[in-house]
């Protein structure tokens, strides 16, 4: 994958590629409600590094599933990639279409890699591909070579370190060329060696263009982003911006 490849595709995307405006999130428990997000104004813009930084409980992977449009609001209005997810109370993208937009825009890393353990590396990074239909295994090759794991391509996660299975997931969040890479605690299962190597792989693809947002409570690692949002008990906290 190269650096042009990479510009290109956030550029398909002009200014904001997600905006949010009064968000807010609420679960519901029986006659209990937990405001998990409360009136979240943010904007994210092509080519940014973002971290979201907070405790844990502070709503940063509530506000990751909904830039990612994993799940939708209570309240406020949200854009990602030029599509209006919901306005006030109203979801106006329907389930299917959030579907096709999250395939095609949007590359998740999770905290617990979420490999398929049957599967090889190679075969892990095409998933995403398989469920739309597709299959592109020499783009999936480049991706693990990008990543160092050319020589990993038929190796299994059970073969493979914490470091080098968290390289195969992001790979595979890469595979369907996203505009918006969402990376939820992606280094708090690996070494401090593993997580500064993992964070300068993420400032290799930032630097190629595309737009990511980490959520972490790495105090330490936050200081490496320019961009930084402080969450607390859901709503936003003051702090380094």
């Amino acid at each position: 994958m190269t650096k042009t490849t990479v510009t290109q595709q956030s550029q398909t995307i002009q200014g904001r590629v997600a905006t949010a405006a009064g968000l807010g999130k609420v679960y519901r428990r029986g006659p209990e409600e937990i405001h998990a997000l409360r009136d979240i104004d943010l904007s994210f813009e092509t080519g940014g590094f973002y971290c979201v930084l907070g405790p844990s409980g502070a709503g940063k992977t509530t506000l990751l599933n909904l830039l990612g449009v994993m799940d939708v609001p209570t309240s406020g209005s949200l854009t990602v990639a030029g599509q209006i997810v919901a306005d006030g109370e109203k979801v106006r993208l329907a389930e299917g279409k959030r579907d096709r937009l999250r395939l095609e825009n949007i590359g998740f890393i999770f905290i617990e890699f979420f490999l398929i353990p049957t599967l090889t590396a190679v075969e892990n990074v095409q998933m995403p591909l398989l469920w739309a239909g597709k299959e592109d295994r020499a783009y999936a090759v480049e991706l693990l070579e990008r990543v160092g794991l050319g020589h990993r391509l038929t190796h299994r996660p059970a073969e493979m370190s914490g470091g080098e299975m968290q390289r195969v997931a992001i790979a595979r969040a890469l595979i369907n060329r996203p505009k918006l890479l969402l990376a939820d605690e992606p280094t708090g299962n690996v070494d401090t060696r593993t997580r500064d190597s993992i964070f300068e792989l993420f400032r290799e693809l930032n630097d190629d263009g595309l737009v990511i947002v980490l959520a972490t409570h790495d105090q330490e690692l936050a200081g490496r982003i320019d961009r930084v949002t402080h969450l607390r008990d859901g709503r936003l906290a003051k702090g380094k911006e």
